[in-house]
């Protein structure tokens, strides 16, 4: 009797299954949900490599390692990168809907084309970033025909909603469709080279639940043994049993060591293990085990999560010396690579916090914001004192970290480490010592935040003693944290204009002198914003135009942008030409996938269209009230709820102003916002009076023209003038109010001749405000309110708009046509 040949790295595809894999190509996203082990990804690569035999495709897999985000984007940049898709090397990763937005935008349009595209991501499962899972719907909403989306996933992760809202663009393959049964469980034996008898086959498929991979070990079980395992036995020491143990030490100690790694080339492993025979290894492995695979680009290799699992339990039983020095050398090959989060890693493992530390210091804390903050204080707590005081330059990157993450009593521990190190080496150079200094003095600036005078100390002193640029700021980074303004930054209080805007003119070239120009340009056009506050619009453009030259080239978008917040305000009240429209502005940040620049932009637009009342104009995200899906950095936050509370008015939404104000006053005064306060006093003031509350409305103007008083300020009344005209007109005309009520009554002037059809023209101003109100469809006597006349003198302006627009008829009749001829643009 010859003997049994087996075959058991055979890919077998049912023609069930196959039938099932045919609707992807006419799906925008495909979800394939089932347990480890049922075949996801070979179901998905087999039917992938098919399609590619017949058409020309595009084919761009994904796999997911961990939950960490930055290492997913990595790979997601790089398997574009591979298809020859360069679009998202400078990408940087969204971080909240907006972000996102412009992604799914940015791959519609690489994308589309006449060539099949297929985007594989592989264990979906391991990102529990329930916001990833919602970009991918709105992805599939939006991708065009020739692209397909295919996630493969252990877990459900499309919600109930998004599967009705998205209907037949999205597919599910699950358990029952990827299940061996009774028949593909024998063919599939034969194929392997088992000749199962039907009882075998029931016990078989009954012990296994058609399970692919423990039909297998069952199968490679049997090859090795002669016998099917006990029923009884763990699917992972069966595995352990069938695919680890009966292998030569050699081979055995090389899988338990790569398990470590997510996946891994040749080289990284002859490098990592120190085997010279790598390649041979590797070679031999794929050949006889379907858990270890080579990709798809012929070089890079990856464990199936099984082997991984077990082959790391092995490692584990390995001499805790051999385990370090694994580690070690992982961390090595990582840290060469630029691989910094996949180091930081290894080098905690293998406990060698001097590597960490030099992989924090490398990498200036960009990557460990990725980080959850809890692993990095973990990380500090074990780290021996000794050790962090002989890293001084990764200590002044954890001071910043830990601002950033509000960890201050953790930023002042570092800092008091930080000076002891310098005190206990006086082998340092004046100069080190100087730059170590300077920058410790310029990161405990950030807690002055919005204090300038207490910052310009810090950054003079910083300035004074550092001869290098700053480590721990990054140029491209933004500098007004989200806010559009400058001015409402730091204008703390009433009557500390001019010596805040000195301070930053002294504060600002030491800043940017050690931080190699980061946010230059603030100190102008903080100066430009404080003239347009007064009232005093020439000189608010020509410091403007300043602002925007200082700037020029630069590289600093968030200056620019601020720039554009106020020529938008400025160009209400003068003739100016705008750099770019609004239009062109959002095409430049599109072009350079600037999600934190378009969230300004859009602040800005919102703004801009609601002072006009031009309400189908402002951005979606204002306009629905979306912002909580946007990531706004917290100091600017309060200025993009003033911008919300300006859209609101504009819809009507006066009790939502109302109700949203006391809130935003708290958090105004505990930021010294005082700017920021007045407007947001003249927004509810506005809206109480909008409902009648005339004694509340008149309390919080009279509260905001005292806050005004001192610097001058008018424009926050000014541009709710139309708001606030009655409340205004029953104030002393003289001083400030005098000068708002110049200013407002020009704006409105400058409004009416620039939005009023020409069929109005021959109207007075009073007549043309009239016809406005009636196209609200207010009474005589309700307009007559509005605008402090008799009921009689408003009949006899109607009478006289009926006559100059030589208009005839009955009452309702002549009502409506002046609103037709009121609905005509031109």
């Amino acid at each position: 009797m010859s003997k049994q040949k087996w075959n058991l790295n055979t890919i077998y595809i049912s023609e069930r299954l196959q039938e099932s894999l045919r609707p992807i190509a006419r799906s925008a996203l495909t979800a394939v949900i089932a347990p480890m082990g049922y075949g996801k990804t070979t179901a998905v690569n087999w039917y992938l490599a098919e399609y590619a035999k017949t058409e020309p495709v595009k084919i761009i897999r994904i796999s997911v390692y961990s939950d960490n985000l930055a290492i997913f984007w990595k790979s997601v940049q790089d398997a574009f990168v591979r298809e020859g898709f360069d679009f998202l090397r400078d990408y940087a990763c969204p971080t909240d809907a907006a972000g996102g937005g412009l992604l799914a935008d940015d791959l519609c349009r690489e994308l589309a084309g006449e060539t099949p595209c297929y985007l594989f991501i592989d264990d979906f499962h391991l990102l529990t970033n329930e916001s990833i899972a919602r970009f991918l719907c709105t992805l599939a909403g939006r991708l065009p025909e020739n692209v397909h989306l295919i996630v493969a996933s252990r877990d459900r992760f499309l919600p109930a909603a998004e599967v009705v809202r998205l209907g037949n663009r999205v597919y599910q393959i699950g358990t029952e469709q990827l299940r061996l049964n009774h028949t593909e469980l024998s063919v599939y034996a034969r194929r392997c080279g088992a000749g199962l008898s039907d009882a075998q086959v029931d016990s078989l498929l009954y012990s296994s639940e058609g399970w692919f991979s423990a039909v297998y070990l069952n199968l490679r079980t049997l090859s090795e043994c002669g016998a099917l395992p006990d029923r009884s036995s763990d699917i992972y020491a069966t595995f352990t049993a069938a695919m680890i143990d009966p292998l030569p030490k050699k081979q055995r100690e090389f899988l338990a060591v790569m398990g470590l790694a997510d996946e891994f080339t040749v080289e990284m492993a002859r490098f990592v293990t120190g085997d010279a025979d790598a390649e041979k290894l590797l070679a031999v492995l794929t050949a006889q085990n379907a858990f270890v695979t080579c990709l798809p680009d012929g070089v890079t290799y990856r464990f199936h999560h099984m082997m991984k699992e077990c082959a790391e339990r092995t490692f584990l039983a390995l001499p805790k010396e051999k385990q370090a020095h694994c580690r070690e050398r992982f961390g090595a090959w990582y840290e060469a690579h630029q691989q910094y989060i996949q180091a930081l890693t290894a080098y905690r493992k293998s406990g060698n916090y001097d590597a960490l530390l030099r992989i924090i210091q490398k990498d200036a804390g960009i990557l460990l914001s990725s980080l959850n903050p809890q692993t990095v204080l973990d990380d500090l707590a074990a780290c021996p004192v000794s050790t962090l005081k002989a890293h001084p330059l990764a200590l002044l990157v954890l001071m910043r970290r830990m601002f950033t993450w509000r960890q201050i009593p953790k930023m002042l521990e570092l800092k008091s480490l930080l000076l002891t190190s310098i005190e206990e080496h006086p082998e340092l150079s004046a100069e080190e010592r100087g730059n170590l200094l300077g920058e410790c003095d310029l990161i405990m600036s950030f807690l002055c935040y919005n204090d300038i005078s207490a910052m310009s100390r810090l950054h003079r002193s910083a300035s004074s003693q550092m001869s290098r640029l700053a480590i721990s700021i990054q140029k491209s980074g933004g500098w007004t944290f989200d806010s559009p303004s400058v001015l409402m930054m730091f204008y703390r209080a009433p009557g500390e204009l001019q010596s805040e805007l000195a301070e930053m003119d002294e504060c600002m070239p030491h800043y940017y002198k050690i931080t190699d120009g980061h946010g230059q340009g603030a100190e102008t056009i903080m100066r430009a914003e404080a003239s347009f506050m007064q009232g005093r619009f020439t000189d608010a453009h020509i410091q403007l135009e300043s602002a925007y030259a200082q700037i020029e080239g630069n590289g600093q978008e968030n200056m620019a942008l601020c720039c554009d917040f106020l020529a938008r305000r400025l160009s209400l009240h003068m003739d100016m030409e705008q750099r770019d429209s609004f239009e062109e502005r959002r095409e430049a940040l599109l072009r350079n996938h600037n999600a934190q620049g378009l969230n300004i932009w859009s602040a800005t637009s919102a703004y801009y269209h609601a002072l006009l009342g031009e309400t189908d104009k402002i951005p979606s995200a204002f306009a629905e009230h979306q912002l909580s899906a946007i990531h706004f950095l917290a100091p600017g936050k309060p200025m993009i709820d003033l911008i919300e509370n300006q859209v609101y008015l504009t819809q009507g939404a006066y009790a939502k102003v109302i109700g949203r104000s006391e809130g935003q006053l708290a958090v105004c005064d505990a930021m010294h916002y005082a700017l920021v306060a007045l407007h947001v006093r003249i927004q509810a003031a506005a809206a109480y009076e909008l409902l009648g509350k005339h004694r509340e409305a008149r309390d919080l103007l009279a509260r905001a023209l005292a806050d005004a008083e001192p610097d001058g300020f008018v424009m926050p009344f000014v541009e709710n003038y139309r708001y606030l005209r009655p409340l205004l007109a029953q104030e002393i005309q003289g001083g400030l109010v005098g000068k708002i009520v110049e200013l407002g009554e020009a704006a409105e002037q400058r409004k009416s001749s620039t939005g009023r059809p020409k069929a109005f023209a021959a109207l007075t101003e009073r007549e043309y405000e009239i016809v406005l109100l009636m196209a609200e469809f207010l009474t005589n006597r309700e307009i007559a309110g509005k605008l402090f006349l008799s009921e009689g003198s408003v009949k006899q302006y109607i009478n006289q708009i009926y006559s100059k627009l030589q208009i005839e008829g009955d009452a309702r009749s002549k009502r409506k046509r002046l609103l037709a001829l009121l609905s005509q643009k031109t």
